[in-house]
């Protein structure tokens, strides 16, 4: 960041980052005000200096955590897993202030921790349902050496409508997602019994969902000459 200019050492004013800690050894009401603390900030670059922020949050779950702990301390009953029976509306109380207005905008990008991979866990589930788009990584992927490890099956965009994207984009993207899904349900069968003793169509269907894998994996450039053959 010094390097880039980001951070000015010898005028901290002619920097452009703000950075707001909130370390685990800290008391868990400190950690839980942490990104409160970090969202009034990039609210007031919006309204008062009127500029567009991009607020980075790693990680959000070190909220909903220090959350649960509070909630603890203070002798609540916990909900689902033992979260705090306030989570939904801590986390509301948060992302909603995260918008746009006619004087600046925020934008967010958020680190979640997936509690053993759980996506149905509540605390990711109650993220994700604030997020325009979440990208999942795979531990699965990643054993691969697929790299970017990330699943399209499991993450989503709001954007992904036809009229956003145009009717072809998303019509091939859904394609695609049937491909890896079917994909992905013929994983045991091939475990167990081998390629050769699938259907013809089946062999077909493997053989395109691992091309596109190789397609949205890095180096992207290498990715061409798979353009015409999926």
């Amino acid at each position: 960041m010094k390097e880039s200019g980001v951070i000015n050492e010898k005028n901290i004013e002619e920097s452009k980052v703000a950075l707001v800690y909130g370390q685990m050894n800290e008391p868990p009401g400190a950690r839980m005000r942490v990104g409160l603390t970090a969202l009034t900030m990039a609210e007031y670059f919006r309204d008062v200096n009127k500029q567009d922020v991009l607020l980075f949050i790693d990680n959000i779950f070190r909220f909903v955590q220090a959350g649960s702990e509070v909630s603890a301390l203070l002798g609540r009953m916990p909900s689902a897993v033992g979260y705090q029976p306030t989570l939904s509306t801590e986390m509301g109380s948060l992302q909603e202030r995260i918008a746009s207005t006619k004087k600046g905008s925020i934008t967010s990008i958020q680190a979640v921790y997936v509690p053993a991979d759980d996506l149905t866990d509540p605390a990711p589930a109650t993220t994700f349902a604030h997020l325009d788009a979440t990208t999942v990584l795979s531990r699965g992927l990643a054993s691969k050496g697929i790299y970017p490890a990330v699943d399209p099956l499991d993450s989503t965009s709001t954007m992904l409508q036809p009229r956003i994207v145009g009717n072809e984009h998303y019509e091939t993207a859904q394609r695609v997602k049937e491909t890896l899904q079917r994909y992905k349900e013929l994983q045991d069968i091939i475990a167990i019994l081998g390629l050769d003793e699938l259907l013809e169509e089946d062999r077909l269907t493997v053989a395109r969902a691992r091309k596109i894998e190789r397609f949205l994996s890095q180096p992207f450039f290498v990715a061409e000459v798979f353009l015409l053959v999926l």
